[in-house]
């Protein structure tokens, strides 16, 4: 039985550290960039939008495919960061516990 309490008591610190992590997430922001900077996006660690940043010089009409482009890849940058990010996070919570391998909490 000494085990069973032990390895629970481990169960609500990691419940409580998951549940910092993921405010610590919602609170981080990363920032992703395409063409050189002139577009820049900031998402929330769980990839939520916050900000885009747009040079003035791409406010051309006849440029507008090129912008959208290069929103969305800005975005997939920032996204990619912040999904690295996220998994630092939760790969240093639960390290020196004996997981199966392949399992993952997030």
């Amino acid at each position: 039985m000494k085990d069973i309490m032990g390895l629970m008591k481990q169960a609500q610190a990691m419940q409580q550290k998951m549940q910092d992590v993921q405010a610590e997430l919602d609170n981080l922001e990363v920032e992703g960039t395409a063409g050189g900077g002139v577009v820049t996006v900031k998402v929330s660690g769980k990839g939520n939008l916050k900000a885009i940043s747009i040079d003035p010089t791409l406010m051309n009409p006849d440029e507008k495919e090129i912008l959208e482009d290069l929103i969305v890849a800005a975005m997939n940058d920032a996204r990619g960061k912040a999904d690295r990010v996220t998994q630092e996070r939760m790969e240093s919570l639960t390290k020196g516990l004996p997981l199966p391998p392949g399992l993952k909490l997030f």
